[in-house]
């Protein structure tokens, strides 16, 4: 035995010092930290030739020019990165960067300033960081990132702003700006506030919004494994929640599930409504228990790479729906199902939103839960619309309206519920349910791909599922469980 062991030993210190001296070869290569990952700091995540992952320099050159064939001649439109949000005076929130300026730059750090025009192209400047703030912060993007990594035309110091961007708006005829994110860095120059008075100074978004709207086939492809994330999560917080029914550890399973599976963050945080709280249509506090017989809402999705997912399923917990829940979820589910199959190039998220309308009147009316068939008291039972546009932000493109045909490659949601509060005139053994069923789904050539399909949203699958992994358990083990974390 002694001699095994030193053997063993042997050989691990051999490897150890073997892999050591690959580590000390491998890091005598000069590699540029541009304070964002790069295929040459993180080839983990980048392919040669990108400049974030999935999205190669030559489409972020593509998007450049689509933006400035749509842009006015002899126009300018000017960008700002999206500002550092503090939690309090020395602790900032996680760093988002604005869709816009990522989609166009590919930067994803704050302090920088994107410039398009016909004349310039895209023009970047950069900030400028001190020794100090690269010793609390690390490398930041310059000058030079903005013309190797982001391939920019042109690029200055942001300290260079204020002569040369002057310079530019004064010989342009019209000015667009990011209105979002403006700062004071531009919008107190001279010339953009005489522009600004005569009216030449109008809202950039119309035109990016316009180019966001049809996804590439790369932006499809992060689309995709967003909703795959969360897809894969939300299947696995459902499994777990019967052991777990608590609007906190919900949300808190869901998060640690996209994050182990490359998520970088959740687009919006999660909805957890159990019971009453479920009727509460953006609910966050996701502070309280789920009692036993009640249904929970989870409205979820996550951001993978710059492109988010959005989903919603609703379940009873303890594996059972009661009568009066079927009642009303075979309602939203028969209006998810005839939805998505309107769903196809030329028609409308208005027309889909009337049909859901009428289909859920005739419905809630039958039920008894609808006690005048009017709009306003229809709107007390479900206010939203039937769905809205995803890509890079979940309720994105907000300047296209909801009455444009769609296209191929347009991403929706389709996203029927019923919200019955506690004081509600419905008859009381509807009040206090919320329910509502969310798909995402890609508009394609021949009608449409649900791309949170593998989600179960039939009752007897969701019921099965759930009890699935406690049938393997003894009542004893289910108890412990549950007082562990109770």
């Amino acid at each position: 035995m002694p001699i095994l062991r030193r053997n063993l030993l042997q050989r691990f210190a051999s490897n150890f010092y073997n892999q050591a001296a690959k580590a000390r070869k491998f890091s005598s290569r000069t590699v540029v930290d541009v304070g964002q990952p790069t295929s040459s700091t993180h080839p983990q995540l980048l392919k040669e030739g990108e400049i974030t992952p999935g999205i190669s320099s030559d489409e972020y050159l593509w998007r450049r020019k689509k933006l400035l064939e749509l842009l006015p001649e002899n126009s300018l439109a000017i960008i700002a990165s999206a500002p550092v949000k503090m939690m309090n005076d020395v602790v900032p929130y996680t760093f988002r960067q604005d869709a816009d300026y990522l989609y166009i730059t590919g930067c994803q750090q704050p302090g920088g300033v994107a410039v398009l025009g016909h004349n310039c192209g895209l023009c970047m400047f950069m900030p400028e960081a001190s020794p100090h703030d690269i010793i609390w912060q690390g490398e930041v993007a310059g000058v030079d990132a903005a013309l190797g990594t982001f391939e920019a035309d042109e690029a200055y110091p942001i300290s260079a702003l204020d002569k040369i961007l002057s310079s530019m708006i004064k010989n342009s005829d019209k000015l667009f700006h990011n209105v979002n994110t403006a700062n004071s860095a531009y919008t107190e120059l001279a010339p953009f506030q005489r522009a600004a008075s005569d009216g030449k100074v109008n809202d950039f978004s119309v035109y990016s919004h316009d180019a966001r709207w049809i996804k590439s086939e790369a932006e499809l492809n992060l689309m995709r494994n967003s909703a795959s994330i969360a897809c894969q999560s939300l299947l696995q917080t459902m499994l777990h929640s019967k052991l777990f029914p608590n609007e906190g550890l919900l949300s808190a399973q869901f998060e640690y599930e996209c994050k182990m599976r490359g998520a970088q963050r959740m687009a919006f945080n999660p909805v957890v409504g159990g019971g009453r709280n479920g009727s509460v249509i953006h609910y966050a506090r996701n502070d309280q228990k789920i009692e036993d017989g009640d249904l929970v809402l989870m409205d979820v999705g996550c951001e993978f790479h710059g492109y988010v997912s959005d989903l919603t399923r609703t379940w009873s917990p303890c594996g059972r729906f009661s009568s009066v829940q079927e009642e009303l979820y075979h309602l939203i589910l028969e209006t998810n199902e005839e939805c998505l199959r309107l769903c196809k190039p030329g028609t409308t998220i208005r027309e889909i939103h009337n049909y859901s309308v009428n289909k859920m009147r005739k419905g809630f009316k039958e039920l008894g839960i609808l006690k005048r068939d009017t709009p306003q008291h229809y709107q007390l039972l479900n206010p939203t619309s039937i769905g809205h546009y995803l890509g890079m932000d979940v309720h994105d493109c907000s300047k296209i309206n909801y009455d444009r045909p769609l296209k191929p490659g347009v991403v929706i949601t389709i996203e029927p519920g019923v919200y019955i509060p506690s004081n509600s005139d419905a008859p009381d053994r509807y009040r206090g349910i919320g329910i509502r069923i969310e798909d995402e789904v890609l508009i394609t050539e021949s009608g449409y791909e649900v791309l949170t399909g593998s989600v179960p949203k039939e009752i007897k699958h969701m019921e099965s599922l759930v009890n699935n992994l406690c049938n393997g358990m003894g009542t004893e083990t289910q108890n412990t469980v549950r007082t562990a974390f109770s």
